[in-house]
């Protein structure tokens, strides 16, 4: 958390697009309340399939990065780091250290990147808020 958190204002720095949207500590703190909703919605919110909650999901995601981001820089490192961390999500229950009750997507739930996506659009805000 702390690396992506740190990651965003570097990668800003060095693609000399300075993020400029929404540079408040309560736009952070709304955006950390998004995420904890988002991530209990997974838990708790019952869906017919996998399929219309990876897609809600999906769908909440991107809007909080158009809420509290809208840009390229963080776009891509939120899919980067969903890409990445899903990947060692599978490496590790393929390898017998973690385990899924019902895995639907390779040996994870389909929802997880999600998940990891707006985690890593949170953690870049407040990273982004702690650079200046």
């Amino acid at each position: 958390t702390a690396v992506i958190g740190l990651l965003y204002p570097c990668m800003d720095k060095h693609l000399g697009e300075p993020h400029k949207f929404k540079r408040e500590w309560s736009s952070v703190m709304r955006c950390v309340a998004v995420f904890v909703g988002i991530n209990h919605a997974s838990a708790k919110v019952d869906f017919a399939n996998n399929i219309q909650l990876s897609l809600t999901l999906a769908a909440l995601s991107i809007g909080l990065w158009w809420t509290f981001d809208r840009s390229r820089s963080g776009f891509g490192l939120g899919v980067g780091i969903a890409f990445l961390a899903t990947l060692v999500s599978q490496l590790l229950v393929y390898n017998g250290v973690y385990q899924y009750t019902s895995p639907d997507f390779l040996y994870v739930r389909s929802w997880l990147p999600c998940i990891f996506f707006a985690g890593g659009i949170t953690m870049g805000n407040i990273g982004r808020q702690l650079a200046m």
